[in-house]
């Protein structure tokens, strides 16, 4: 439990003061004056005042925000420091200013990535069969365990994942798979055969198979700084399409809500990672940062995508949205907000107590 905790306190401060950081960074580079930055929610624990700005550490660990001076439209400043008013500053350096927080964890990630395989170079699996299914395609055409596949239809393979996208893309042709067996070529005629499977959300899907698991075998590519940069990237947009293909199911319904899980989920998953090392560790905090920063541009009012919405409102029609408007729509909001959190708080429960 202790693991757990301490892990949900480092992921949740090193995800909230990337996100607050990317506001607090841009904000000052479009001469906004920053009054807060603080780790946290409610009370002052411990802090420091540096110029216009106290840096803090608040009681409840479960967000953090920037102040900043006019942030609210009918703030009350005085004449002379109306040049450092967020309210004040054009639309366009508001919206960068939002668009901030969201962004740094999503470049977070993509530094993660460029780490890992800068350092530690791209793990590439195998095209390498572990097992054959009996009276599979693969079995009846005579494919064994430990044979390398090279070519599908006359097309080079490099892994595993080349290999298997070239046999789903077949659509049941008749294809031509060529192995490497103990130093010697060998070549097979093989038909797919359509199963049915389930994807990674647990829907129903029907692919194309030939009967083969992988051996799990890898091999490990280094990269130079640009090569292990676009991996990284690469990984980061794999994550986002993920994260948004989720949350566009769930709101479409055909993903379970049940999967939505809160502090409870995170802590018990962040110790689980914590406990197999160091790099499955540092991968949850990626993926952890990427879905914070694609959930905050969601168009809810108190986050970041709710003021991106008033303020594109705003460049389009060339006028502020009503402050009224936008004082209600902050009430719907927080109230969408908390009710989100007390459902996610009750699948967290639901989850010690059953599961």
């Amino acid at each position: 439990m202790s693991t757990s905790i301490i892990s949900l306190i480092v992921v949740l401060g090193i995800l909230i003061f990337v996100h607050e950081f990317g506001h607090f960074l841009l904000a000052k580079a479009m001469g906004v004056g920053v009054e807060k930055f603080s780790l946290g929610f409610g009370p002052r624990i411990l802090g420091k005042k540096f110029g216009m700005t106290d840096y803090r550490i608040s009681a409840i660990p479960l967000g953090g925000y920037v102040k900043m001076m006019g942030e609210a439209p009918d703030s009350e400043i005085d004449e002379s420091m109306i040049h450092l008013s967020f309210s004040h500053k054009s639309v366009f350096k508001r919206i960068v200013i939002v668009l901030a927080g969201p962004a740094f964890n999503l470049l977070l990630s993509v530094v993660i990535f460029f780490g890992f395989f800068q350092v530690s170079g791209l793990p590439i699996m195998k095209a390498e069969v572990g097992t054959v299914q009996e009276g599979m395609p693969a079995d009846k055409a005579g494919v064994k365990a430990g044979d390398q596949v090279i070519s599908v239809d006359g097309v080079s393979v490099t892994n595993w994942e080349e290999m298997a996208e070239l046999i789903g893309d077949k659509s049941g042709q008749r294809l031509k798979i060529e192995l490497l067996r103990d130093n010697h070529i060998m070549s097979f005629d093989v038909t797919p055969k359509q199963v049915e499977s389930k994807n990674i959300f647990g829907e129903k899907v029907d692919k194309f198979v030939i009967g083969i698991t992988a051996s799990g075998a890898f091999s490990v590519e280094q990269l130079n700084p640009i090569e292990a940069l676009g991996e990284g990237v690469v990984q980061t947009w794999r994550i986002i399409e993920l994260t948004v293909l989720s949350v566009g199911k769930i709101i479409s319904g055909s993903l379970s809500v049940k999967t939505l899980g809160g502090p409870i989920m995170i802590a018990q998953l962040a110790g689980e990672h914590a406990r197999a090392g160091i790099t499955e560790f540092i991968f949850f905090i990626a993926l952890l940062s990427v879905n914070l920063g694609i959930l905050n541009l969601l168009p809810i009012p108190v986050l970041d995508g709710g003021h991106l919405v008033f303020f594109l409102i705003e460049a389009v029609s060339g006028r502020p949205v009503n402050l009224k408007m936008r004082e209600m729509a902050q009430q719907v909001g927080i109230f969408v907000l908390i009710l989100l959190m007390v459902f996610v708080f009750y699948n967290d429960i639901s989850r010690v107590l059953f599961d």
